[in-house]
């Protein structure tokens, strides 16, 4: 399999466990050491990866929602063996997401180590 499909399979599961709540699907594409970043409030968001999966756990899905499921892949790039950085967008209502994923080709294959984000509310109709 090639990189780009790999990394494309890996931003399929992160919607999955996006859309289902599945912290353990998250764990597994994520590295350990992973960081996550948001600055669309007036307090940045900052935390680990583990922070992350405690929050997924918590809180009800998309799926058990039965909201409606919109995600894309809007850019991969691979610039170097190594490194990849992965653009996608989804829903999680009320809110509409765009993530900014850096990946590193570890000895366990391709892992997110950094994620950032933007959203914007959307409006009911």
């Amino acid at each position: 399999m090639s990189d780009e499909n790999a990394i494309r399979d890996i931003a399929n599961t992160y919607f999955d466990a996006l859309y289902n709540g599945d912290a353990d699907l998250f764990a597994a594409i994520f590295h350990p050491a992973a960081t996550l970043f948001c600055f669309a409030d007036a307090a940045p968001v900052i935390m680990g990866v583990e922070d992350y999966l405690a929050i997924v756990r918590g809180r009800a899905s998309p799926a058990s929602r039965n909201d409606p499921r919109q995600d894309e892949i809007v850019l991969v790039e691979v610039p170097t063996p190594t490194t990849a950085h992965l653009r996608v967008r989804e829903i999680f209502l009320p809110k509409q997401f765009t993530d900014e994923l850096t990946l590193a080709k570890t000895p366990d294959g391709w892992r997110i180590v950094s994620k950032v984000w933007h959203y914007t509310l959307i409006e009911n109709k």
